[in-house]
């Protein structure tokens, strides 16, 4: 099987989705005694601190998630500090807390099951600071472990066909996934959370490095087993999934393609014991791109998706004047940001308020597989609860018009709580956002390819809508669902269409104590 078989996605797509009775139906357990262990480790490789007293950008995080730096602007480089202020804010810890069974550490983005599966590499020439080389972010004591030494910089711009952004990047940043630290509870679903938790940890970095003065981009097209090669992966247990060029040099120098030879590092296993779900491996393996060709044929192949025509009520979204928006930075959201855990029933927030939320994060996503900011895959359904301003009910969000159209009016909190699979935050919160997409399109397109577009985009979305929710002291929470009950829902307007990802945001409910 291939990048073209697409009915590999479908397969996958359809054996994954959840259901009233696949619920009922799955006896898995968690096995606490074999949680995998949170971190990456190298125990063998002597670590690179990183400075801790970087100083801070001082941007408001609604400009950082919304503006990025252009890429026209000359040499723009980062330094050691630029470095550790993007991994940190990307995937450092911000917090932590003490259970029974020990500690959890709270990283910057969002999460399914705060299990944090997505591991960074950094693919660097000298910078200011720091010696050129491959490496391995660990977030535990905030350190690079270097895994090869040199310049690969050559390599990485040869996987990605030249990719300019690749080719013209000071440094590369590697986001991978380990399938049995999600696995562990979510079994062959992890697939689909490696776009999503790779997702919002993208909206922080693209934020930060934007706030930091420095272009950044996604790059989906890049032949697989050669990035896998260079960071020296297990593939069977941790497979790379993007790369973020990060900052730009005018003139491109690209040093000459050096050797990748296997290094068989040891690094400490995440459990005693792993399952191996074969659906999420295959998935991976058909959504592969195999040769340089391929890639580029793959980037060449984009088109610009046209928007369909209103058919019902629209209601005009606000555009609140600039200086009237919270101005906190980036940084400060970042480390005061946490998945919500319950939302006060009887709160509201303002139609002003949900504005912010769906033009910030939504005014463009710097990937290349989308051809700018007027392309997106996913189309948001909102339930609205209890908005100030809408009726309660759904809508269709209409960006390029900037209005929501009205689909059908009512009170929806049961449904609402039936479609987040039968959980209270839906019901409880405010307004539910939830991605729906037509697959089939994008993979006629794309190929098996467009499937991870497609969820990483709904992360990254999904990822900014959490930062500008918090920027305005309001929750957010990721959630999973029904996926065919949430398109029966927001049918016939979202007939055909597939249910990827689902946001809930409201207020906070503040615990008394105890």
């Amino acid at each position: 099987m291939n990048n073209r078989d697409i009915q590999a996605a479908w397969k996958y797509h359809d054996v994954t989705k959840h259901s009233h009775w696949s619920i009922r139906n799955n006896h898995h357990f968690l096995d606490w005694a074999n949680r995998p262990q949170p971190f990456k480790i190298y125990p063998r490789i002597v670590p690179f601190p990183l400075p801790r007293d970087v100083p801070q950008t001082g941007v408001a995080a609604l400009s950082a998630i919304s503006e990025p730096v252009p890429s026209s602007l000359g040499d723009l480089v980062p330094d050691l500090h630029d470095l550790a202020r993007i991994l940190f804010f990307s995937a450092g810890i911000t917090k932590q807390r003490a259970h029974p069974g020990g500690e959890i550490y709270f990283r910057a983005a969002a999460c399914t099951g705060a299990l944090y599966e997505i591991e960074l590499y950094v693919v660097t020439g000298d910078l200011s600071g720091l010696d050129a080389g491959v490496y391995h972010f660990n977030p535990a004591d905030l350190s690079l472990g270097l895994l090869r030494k040199g310049d690969f910089h050559g390599n990485l711009a040869q996987a990605t066909a030249m990719e300019p952004a690749v080719a013209h990047a000071p440094a590369t940043i590697v986001c991978t996934g380990t399938y049995w630290r999600n696995a562990w509870k979510y079994q062959a679903r992890t697939y689909r959370h490696f776009g999503w938790d790779n997702g919002t940890l993208l909206a922080n970095m693209l934020a930060i490095s934007a706030a930091s003065g420095l272009p950044a981009e996604i790059v989906l097209g890049f032949v697989d087993g050669e990035v896998n090669r260079l960071l020296d992966l297990d593939t069977p247990r941790e497979v790379s999934l993007c790369l973020v060029p990060i900052g730009r040099k005018s003139k491109s120098s690209l040093p000459a393609q050096r050797e990748t030879l296997a290094l068989a590092l040891e690094t400490i296993a995440f459990s005693e014991g792993e399952v191996e779900y074969s659906a999420m491996i295959e998935m991976h393996d058909v959504s592969s791109l195999q040769t340089e060709e391929e890639v580029a044929q793959w980037r060449g192949k984009q088109q610009v998706f046209l928007p369909s025509t209103p058919a019902g009520e629209e209601v005009q979204l606000e555009r609140p004047p600039e200086e009237e928006q919270p101005k906190d930075t980036i940084e400060q959201v970042i480390l005061r940001r946490g998945s919500t855990r319950t939302f006060d029933e009887a709160a509201s927030i303002t139609l002003a308020q949900l504005s912010i939320i769906l033009g910030r994060a939504t005014r463009g996503l710097s990937a290349d597989f989308l051809k700018g900011s007027s392309e997106q895959f996913n189309d948001l359904y909102l339930i609205v609860h209890s908005v100030q301003g809408l009726k309660p009910g759904a809508y269709f969000f209409r960006r390029e018009r900037n209005t929501l159209e009205l689909l059908k009016t009512g009170e929806f909190r049961a449904e609402a709580h039936h479609l987040g699979l039968e959980q209270d935050l839906p019901a409880d919160a405010c307004v539910d956002i939830f991605f729906l997409t037509g697959i089939q399109r994008i993979l006629e397109q794309y190929g098996n390819r467009g499937y991870r577009a497609v969820q990483l985009e709904a992360g990254a979305i999904g990822g900014k809508m959490y930062l500008a929710a918090y920027a305005q002291r309001l929750g957010a929470t990721g959630l999973t669902f029904f996926d065919d009950d949430v398109i029966d829902f927001f049918s016939p307007h979202a007939r055909d269409k597939s249910a990827i990802f689902l946001l809930a945001i409201g207020k906070p409910l503040k615990r008394k104590p105890q």
